[in-house]
């Protein structure tokens, strides 16, 4: 019989309300308790999800919470991991888990002192398209991936989001922010980061807020955003990434891979589903009809339509790994590897010269129909 976790939510901001409802999706998870910087806040999420409320030093010191997912604004990440992991629970962490290489290795030194787990979102790359998408490389349908694109685009968070001060302060940004959803699936897809450069600017000094009840005021932006960044791989592969919030329209495709029988095209990386095409030497790109994988059905309705969620997936596959001890996917070593490869792309673009990656990390293991449904309820 699986083994049930008692899960404990720090932060219960706007992210905090998709984890609320989907973890109880996964058979070896349980949200136990939560807590916010503001108490009001948690307790609202609490009596929303019929979950107890508690201050931080009582949740981690609750016994019923066997890991805690920290859902702090980014500048927050590492130390309320640390308070976590030195209170003996396991972390799983929105991203970026950390701010730096030297923090990351400090939350390893405590944790593996202990026998803690850290893992870190995103988990997106295990959706079913993603993986299909890994499959089909695997099999060789595109050869060798020698190039590629990436396009993470729009006009800004301030648009959307009704506190958006911390997109646009350090940890923050397109890079910090979106970027790990497309570096991780590249890592899935085809392996390590060996080097990059870049160039990096920003179009406004501020931003208006134009929605909510802090409509109309201005934030302060402070970092960088709109980047345009090389990624040398470890097998040979060299991919462009652009990521900005100054552009109101494009016709890029989110992510393209091309190899030396054909090309892939990827959907967008922030979501567990969508449209894989691939094409031959015919130059003819098809969309492929993706397997039947339990994380590329549409169960979760976002304001704009019906798609695939299933956040929580690699906190599961996390604790699976803590009953088992074998690898799990979102791991603190590839976690820390997406990390130094979005932190030296801001570096090549400051100083102006191509930054070697100090960190490495396996691909992860493919993940497939029978594993993603073993984890299900």
């Amino acid at each position: 019989m699986t083994k049930e976790y008692g899960v404990g939510i720090i932060g219960c901001g706007n992210i905090s309300g998709a984890y609320f409802k989907l973890i109880p999706m996964f058979k070896n998870l349980r949200i136990v308790s939560c807590t916010d910087i503001n108490m009001e806040t948690a307790r609202a999420r609490g009596a929303e999800f019929g979950v107890d409320a508690q201050e931080i030093d009582e949740l981690l010191a609750n016994p019923a919470v066997d890991v805690v997912v920290n859902l702090t604004i980014p500048e927050a990440h590492f130390p309320v991991s640390k308070k976590a992991l030195e209170a003996g629970k396991h972390v799983y962490s929105e991203k970026p888990f950390v701010l730096t290489i030297e923090e990351g290795e400090e939350l390893r030194g405590i944790a593996d002192a202990r026998g803690l787990k850290v893992g870190s979102a995103p988990d997106t790359y295990l959706g079913g398209s993603h993986q299909y998408a890994r499959h089909l490389i695997d099999s060789g349908r595109i050869g060798k991936v020698t190039s590629g694109s990436a396009h993470v685009l729009g006009p800004g968070m301030e648009m959307w989001h009704p506190n958006p001060d911390f997109f646009f302060r350090p940890g923050g940004g397109p890079i910090l922010d979106m970027g790990p959803y497309y570096v991780n699936n590249l890592v899935n897809l085809i392996g390590p980061v060996k080097r990059v450069v870049a160039l990096a600017n920003k179009g406004k000094a501020e931003r208006v807020i134009s929605n909510g009840p802090r409509n109309g005021e201005t934030v302060p932006v402070v970092i960088p955003t709109n980047i345009h960044a090389i990624l040398e791989f470890t097998s040979g592969a060299a991919v462009s990434l652009t990521a900005s919030w100054d552009v109101w329209a494009h016709r890029h495709q989110n992510m393209e891979l091309y190899g030396t029988e054909g090309a892939i095209f990827v959907p967008d990386p922030n979501f567990f589903g969508g449209k894989v095409e691939l094409a031959g030497t015919d130059q003819e790109p098809r969309e492929m009809e993706v397997w039947d994988h339990p994380m590329t059905r549409q169960n979760y309705e976002f304001a704009w339509g019906a798609q695939a969620n299933y956040r929580g997936v690699g906190l599961s596959d996390m604790m699976m790994a803590v009953e088992t001890g074998r690898d799990y996917r979102c791991s603190l070593d590839r976690s820390l590897h997406t990390i130094d490869v979005l932190t030296s792309i801001l570096r090549a673009a400051e100083e102006g010269r191509a930054i070697d990656i100090r960190t490495t990390c396996t691909q992860p293991a493919a993940f497939g129909i029978e594993e993603a449904r073993a984890l299900l309820r």
